[in-house]
């Protein structure tokens, strides 16, 4: 079986690509973007057979000569919700998807995309509906366009798409993401460096490291696809856990989890920042406005469509994460 994994470096792809992998699916066509070229780190623990930069992969299909795979899964974008480029973000997300929506059509094999949680923006309800719909940036927008054309299109459709809506996907293989890299892998680093994690502070009426996301672990992700591959039913599905959490959770399941590994005492919230070693930072001017401070994936639609993954809490996926951390980075020098 051939399937097209793009974004295949990245960190949502590469594990897509190690999952069926896991399957015993080894023709893989790999598509990515190396000019970081450090993201080849993810691919060399995939094993594939063919490997294409997205440009010359998308100028293939658009003239009729790319290989035909039996599925794709478009995990390649942007995912900067910072990038002000909007030129660059519409033909990367926007227009690189249609094309190969189109493609998967005229092949008539299952696609299978990346949307986002960003098309909700600053809504309080996370129903796969245009009512609750309102993104804050660029990259929200260039998600939620594609949204439309699928809806558009659902009744006319040859074969299955879905689309998934990722929350804040969490875990390993997120290195080469910089200041986009998850809460969790930003904290690993600072706790061992300097023996405290960082958190905003209050905005938008909510205390200290009170902003609430559903976090939700790759390994659950990744299940989620799967899922799909072998159970293909059409429509846009929030792939959350359900669980609106704080980042006070994260930040105080990275200390503890550190703490244990270290043999010591876990501490309660109160005593982790008492001890300085959770602190509050101000919020970022640059943020104001363009901030989700609450998202919680709403499930009903993706367990009507027969999806029952379970999804870990906060504590465990990350206890789950820093063990692997732990392995992958062992030494880390602590700051003078």
């Amino acid at each position: 079986m051939s399937i097209l994994v793009t974004g295949a470096a990245g960190f949502i792809g590469c594990n897509n690509v190690l999952a069926l992998n896991a399957r015993g699916v080894t023709d893989v066509i790999a598509v990515d973007n190396l000019e970081k070229s450090e993201k080849f780190l993810n691919l060399a623990k995939c094993r594939i057979s063919d490997y294409f930069d997205k440009r010359d992969f998308i100028a293939r299909v658009r003239a009729g000569t790319a290989p035909k795979p039996e599925a794709i899964f478009h995990q390649g974008a942007c995912s900067d919700t910072m990038e002000q480029d909007g030129v660059y973000m519409m033909e990367n997300n926007y227009r690189y998807t249609l094309d190969l929506f189109r493609w998967a059509q005229e092949l008539r094999i299952p696609f299978i995309y990346a949307s986002s949680a960003a098309t909700y923006g600053a809504h309080t309800e996370f129903v796969e509906d245009v009512r609750y719909e309102g993104p804050l940036n660029v990259y929200g927008y260039s998600k939620y366009l594609f949204d439309q054309v699928l809806r558009r299109e659902m009744d006319y459709l040859r074969s299955p798409v879905i689309g998934l809506r990722y929350f804040n996907v969490y875990g390993p293989h997120e290195q080469h993401k910089g200041r986009m890299a998850s809460v969790a892998y930003h904290q690993y680093f600072q706790y061992r460096r300097t023996g405290k994690v960082k958190l905003f502070e209050g905005c938008l009426g909510y205390a200290n490291g009170a902003q609430l996301r559903d976090f939700v672990y790759i390994d659950d992700v990744v299940n989620v696809l799967m899922h799909f591959l072998d159970k293909p039913v059409s429509g846009i599905y929030n792939c959350g856990t359900g669980r609106a959490q704080p980042f006070n959770d994260v930040a105080l399941s990275v200390v503890n989890s550190l703490r244990e590994a270290a043999g010591k005492s876990v501490f309660t919230l109160e005593e982790a920042v008492a001890a300085g070693e959770i602190e509050y930072i101000p919020f970022p001017e640059a943020l104001k406005g363009k901030y989700q401070a609450y998202t919680q994936a709403d499930l009903t639609k993706l367990r009507a469509a027969g999806c029952d993954v379970a999804f870990r809490s906060v504590e465990e996926g990350t206890r789950d994460y820093m063990h692997e951390l732990l392995k992958a980075y062992p030494h880390v020098e602590a700051d003078k």
